[in-house]
């Protein structure tokens, strides 16, 4: 049982990476996706991520999808990886809410010999928060206000444990055409545990240069930016103890780590 599985896996030809291209700039990638990207022979995704990768796109095929063919593609960069190597594109990071989970289901479900790799990239929450300043520095989650795949009841519930214990939340997925009262009910949700004074910011396009924009304010101010939010906003509501630096370069958020409660700085 032992031989036959091992001449099975030295017979395959191909491998699959799924990566996580950070943002959506050359820039932000990590040093080995930007090489296995080069060096694939197909590379399949969402034609936007694929758009902001196509500086990086000459002599590879190139397999083109849109949004809700994810099952599709992932089928697609499965069966190409039997005899090719294959990079699956995924934004951000390819674990958090990105491609990682549904092409290792559809390789399970196929039962395809295929060898795959998942690269990590920057997630929004990061990306966000290197813009703020230090809101994530303790105990953190994330939430996505889209009830597209996860029933709204469910995220009710993990939107209510998560501030009942004060963990610094990021919010993904706040708005869309058809969803646009999730945000201010997840709010609501979030106001029940957390004081009006907790410092929470927005940011829009995190780390892409020319659309980046932010704004930084509190818990209990927060809705009056409503119609600012979008679906490319992450929002991050920090903790009870959290505060906002206001310097001559303009408004940070800072979380303690707890430092300050054993060192004297």
């Amino acid at each position: 049982m032992v031989g036959s599985q091992s001449q099975s896996q030295s017979e395959a030809k191909g491998k699959l990476y799924i990566i996580g291209i950070g943002p959506g700039s050359v820039e932000q990638l990590t040093v080995k996706a930007r090489d296995v990207i080069l060096n694939s022979d197909y590379i399949v995704g969402n034609g936007t991520y694929l758009d902001q990768m196509a500086s990086l796109l000459d002599k590879q095929e190139i397999v083109r999808s849109a949004m809700g063919k994810e099952v599709d593609r992932s089928r697609k960069a499965v069966e190409l990886a039997q005899e090719n190597v294959v990079s699956m594109i995924s934004g951000g990071d390819a674990n958090i809410y990105g491609m990682a989970g549904l092409v290792l289901e559809v390789a399970e479900h196929t039962g395809l010999n295929v060898e795959i790799e998942v690269l990590p990239g920057v997630t929004a929450i990061t990306a966000a928060a290197s813009v703020l300043g230090a809101p994530i520095v303790n105990d953190m989650c994330t939430v996505s206000l889209s009830d597209l795949l996860t029933p709204w009841e469910v995220i009710e519930k993990r939107l209510d444990a998560a501030a009942s214990a004060d963990f610094v939340m990021s919010l993904y997925n706040p708005k869309s055409r058809q969803r646009k009262s999730n945000f201010s009910k997840a709010i609501e949700i979030i106001r029940r545990h957390k004081d009006d004074s907790v410092p929470v910011g927005l940011v829009k396009n995190a780390l892409r240069d020319k659309d980046q924009d932010y704004i930084v304010t509190t818990l209990g101010e927060v809705m009056d930016h409503n119609d600012w939010v979008d679906m490319s906003t992450t929002i991050l509501i920090t903790t009870n103890d959290s505060r906002i630096w206001e310097s001559e370069y303009g408004k940070r958020i800072i979380t303690p780590r707890g430092y300050h409660r054993k060192y004297d700085y």
